[in-house]
């Protein structure tokens, strides 16, 4: 009898044992899953911080590209100021021709008037 419960004893230790093992390792291959997730998930972030470093690259760029274009069209603005002004006296200019060719169009008839009177 003593030997029998020995046995079972020893057959319940050996039991318990290869239970702990096993539990161990399912534990170990838990831990072992989650690391690989989570560097994983660490080289996932490492990867979209690079990415989103380009896209404040390129706003940054573009922001200088912005400036620089206001710049261009402020000097622009000073062009299109003279323009407008060229413009307005070419207006006037030609205002005045239109006069003056109507006045000379009635000197020329006053003229003529005048010539073909005295040739009577």
């Amino acid at each position: 009898m003593a030997t029998e419960t020995a046995m079972e004893e020893d057959e319940l230790s050996d039991s318990l044992k290869d239970l702990f093992i096993s539990v161990s390792a399912m534990i170990k291959g838990e831990l072992q899953g989650s690391n690989v997730a989570l560097e994983l998930l660490e080289e996932m972030n490492v990867r979209v911080a690079e990415e989103y470093k380009g896209f404040g690259d390129v706003a940054c760029g573009l922001r200088v590209f912005a400036q620089q274009l206001k710049s261009k069209s402020e000097n622009f603005n000073q062009f299109v100021h003279q323009l407008d002004e060229i413009e307005r006296q070419v207006t006037e200019f030609e205002a005045a021709i239109s006069m003056l060719d109507k006045y000379a169009t009635l000197l020329e008839t006053k003229v003529n008037s005048v010539y073909s009177n005295s040739l009577k």
